[in-house]
């Protein structure tokens, strides 16, 4: 007990020499904003493909001018249009599907000037058949920072004028929803341990059901939300955090990539890292101490009082960020060499 009471006095110091000047810099926004705003652009429509539409199921095409101020845009999932097309938009989970012999034919197959896009947003520990794509891709689109079409699976903006933010009322401890329970994974195994030490209330798979549309109301109720990736790598951060969490006004406690990955896209004291603590116990012990102390709890919303939360829309806003980046890089053509090496480093 007086080891985790130590730490939550280093956590509170560090929340104290951090506050001053953090949230309130114009640093920070471009630390924490994932994405700009998108300008309107003029000039030629740019004419999107999707090859595949993703998981094989029919898409309703969004209008990227209305709702993303992005003008110029013409989607399609019509392979009439291959020809026509500026980018080519390949989902990875269609692509190994379906293999090689999937990709559009002709001599050459791709136009010196069209750019295929590769487009992923599951993790390499659930992307099968990575190996043989050296070479074929102009473009990646990933939840990775590092990719040339970078959409995350969310991002904090400041809003034109700040906003009241107020905390919901909260009557419960530690939530989990989850969908596909793995004894192998990593999550799993640390909810074991830590489910020894405090309750958990487990949705999903192994748990209570959720009414349909239903969870954000259920987790708001929570004080702590478990924000557990399926795999860890790098700017691996899902909706598990942004949506989860965020977006229903509970304290994410994560495991995924390092904290410091983290603290790319988000304060450092909007969340609970299981790395900062020796063990499931102490993190317990943690835990437990918030729930008994207000201030100390509240300060985990410090940052609402800045910004704000964008879940990103599947697929809309992807298919509209191509469009984007196509205008914006002109006549710039790259060959994407060894694809399975960057995506799985």
């Amino acid at each position: 007990m007086a080891e985790a009471l130590r730490h939550c006095g280093r956590l509170r110091g560090r929340r104290l020499a951090l506050a001053a000047g953090l949230l309130g810099a114009a640093a920070a926004l471009a630390l924490y904003s994932a994405l700009p705003e998108p300008a309107r652009t003029e000039g030629e429509p740019v004419t999107v493909l999707l090859w595949w539409e993703p998981f094989g199921q029919a898409q309703r095409l969004p209008d990227c001018q209305r709702r993303y101020n992005i003008s110029g845009c013409l989607l399609s999932a019509s392979r009439s249009r291959l020809g026509e097309a500026q980018a080519v938009l390949f989902h990875h989970r269609d692509l190994a599907l379906h293999g090689a012999r999937g990709l559009p034919g002709g001599n050459p197959p791709r136009p010196p000037h069209q750019r295929w896009v590769w487009m992923n947003f599951e993790s390499p520990s659930h992307s099968p058949g990575l190996r043989g794509l050296a070479g074929l891709f102009n473009w990646t689109m990933s939840y990775r920072r590092d990719s040339d079409v970078f959409v995350p699976y969310g991002h904090l903006y400041a809003p034109p004028a700040p906003r009241p933010f107020v905390l919901p009322r909260k009557t419960r401890l530690v939530a989990w929803v989850i969908s596909n329970w793995n004894e192998e994974h990593a999550r799993v195994r640390y909810y074991r341990q830590l489910r020894e030490h405090l309750p958990i209330d487990v949705y999903g798979a192994r748990g209570m059901a959720l009414a349909e549309g239903g969870l954000l109301e259920t987790v708001s109720a929570y004080k702590f939300y478990l924000a557990f990736e399926n795999s860890q790598h790098t700017d691996y951060i899902t909706e598990k955090l942004w949506k989860n969490a965020f977006s229903a006004s509970a304290v994410p406690v994560v495991l995924g990539p390092r904290r410091a990955n983290y603290e790319r896209f988000i304060p450092p004291d909007s969340f609970i890292h299981v790395d900062d603590f020796a063990s499931p116990q102490l993190l317990a012990t943690y835990l437990k101490f918030l729930d008994k102390n207000k201030p100390s709890y509240r300060q985990y919303f410090a940052w609402r009082k800045k910004y704000d939360v964008h879940v990103t829309s599947f697929w809309d806003e992807h298919f509209c960020k191509v469009c984007e980046a196509v205008r914006a890089a002109g006549n710039q053509i790259k060959t994407v060499g060894d694809l399975a090496s960057w995506f799985e480093s």
